[in-house]
């Protein structure tokens, strides 16, 4: 069962939230960053991405740059730009996106649940990427990005989640900057904060859809604050949980995750051509190509574009194997263009979904040579995979909307009464 509590978190004053809401630190590389951040001093974005405070040569990842994180978080609480509800509470996060409209709750998920398998993973982590987070999240003493989890559809969260919609006003009403319409509600209710929690012990299993290494590094801020308070406390610590919002499978939305190449490992764009149509079915079009079905892909190459359908005898039942992700790398990124892991690799790029076909186009006649579009890995595949402890390559699921930051504040000094 799942163990999914409410808090008291901190939250933007409402005039200033949708100037302070950011998208995840993760999406902007340091330039973009820096630059968003010059645009709007208050951006959440800044205290995301605290090297955005030095100089472009400085050592982003030095104890300087945490510190710094952590002073513009309290600075801007003790300024009174955030104010913290006074008792625990469930929130509920819509985000609308061309038209279609996905719901979640805010609330804080065990440490213990991730240990023990109740929440599930479908991708590795790296080590350098966990430590960026774990330092974020200690000297802060708070988590500021929520994790992005999913569970299967349950009845009465749904009905309970459209009934505070339908009653309620949102505390939070603005449309980001990408074009997404945030509402935030309050759940402060005793009675239907503890019909949710009871729901939730219900769940026997949760899911990560996106924020692998921030879930993985708050993990490990948990573990090193418990032994750290070790026989000094009763109870359960702050930092037994993490940030998290969590969505019901039906209304999410996995994108493409396209791979973009930089040479074709020495073959000309005829043999290439040659030695892929011994695994597919390759047939020139004459408009952009974005896959209808599984083992379908699109490919770009000396500015035309291919359907190319993968051959019956390379499809796979497997969980893993049989995903398109796989079925592209095993059959033509490793064997064909000698690129063997695409976490490393620098002759690989990954360009998800949103960005859209041309995006595609654009690489391919600037710093790259190849293109395959994707079909999207379904939430279906992502529940097999983890459900069975395997794991996924790299890049193969894209969702959109991306929660944003800054709008809740979990601090993870001090116990849970």
């Amino acid at each position: 069962m799942a163990d999914i509590k409410p808090f008291k978190a901190y939250r933007p004053v409402e005039d200033k939230a949708s100037e302070i809401a950011s998208l995840p630190y993760d999406v902007f590389n340091r330039k973009e960053a820096y630059e968003k951040v010059q645009k709007n001093p208050h951006t959440f974005l800044a205290i995301d991405r605290p090297e955005t405070q030095f100089a472009e040569d400085y050592d982003m990842y030095s104890d300087e740059v945490y510190k710094k994180a952590h002073d513009m978080l309290w600075e801007q609480i003790d300024n009174g730009l955030f104010v913290q509800d006074e008792k625990p509470c469930y929130y509920i996060y819509e985000q609308t996106m061309n038209g279609r409209t996905q719901t979640g709750i805010v609330a804080l998920s065990s440490i213990d649940d991730y240990l023990n398998n109740v929440i599930k993973k479908h991708e590795n982590t790296r080590q350098e990427k966990e430590e960026d987070r774990i330092k974020h999240v200690y000297y802060c003493e708070a988590q500021t990005g929520p994790i992005f989890l999913c569970y299967r559809n349950n009845r009465l969260l749904t009905e309970l989640i459209s009934k505070v919609k339908e009653v309620d006003e949102p505390v939070y009403d603005f449309t980001s900057e990408d074009g997404v319409r945030n509402r935030i509600f309050i759940i402060s209710d005793l009675e239907e904060t503890e019909t949710i929690c009871r729901i939730f012990t219900t769940i026997n299993s949760i899911y990560i859809a996106d924020g692998h290494h921030r879930c993985a590094s708050a993990v490990k801020v948990g573990l090193k604050k418990r032994e750290e308070n070790k026989g000094k406390v009763r109870g359960k610590l702050e930092s037994d949980y993490f940030l998290s919002v969590l969505f019901s499978d039906d209304e999410l939305m996995i994108m493409d995750y396209n791979r973009v190449i930089k040479d074709l490992n020495g073959y000309t764009p005829d043999e290439f051509i040659e030695k892929i149509s011994e695994k597919f079915d390759v047939k020139e079009e004459e408009t952009a190509v974005k896959p209808e079905k599984k083992g379908e892909f699109g490919m770009f190459l000396e500015n035309k574009w291919y359907r190319i359908n993968a051959h019956e005898d390379i499809l796979n039942s497997d969980p893993v194997e049989g995903l398109d992700v796989s079925v592209l790398q095993n059959e033509v990124l490793t064997p064909i263009l000698g690129i063997g892991d695409p976490r490393t690799d620098k002759r690989i790029d990954f360009v998800g979904g949103i960005r859209g076909l041309s995006e595609l186009e654009k690489r391919c006649n600037t710093d790259m040579k190849l293109a395959f579009s994707m079909y999207p890995t379904s939430i279906s595949e992502l529940f097999e995979v983890a459900d069975k402890g395997l794991l996924m390559p790299p890049k193969s699921t894209w969702f959109e909307p991306k929660l944003l930051s800054g709008l809740f504040i979990h601090t993870i000094n001090g116990t849970i009464i």
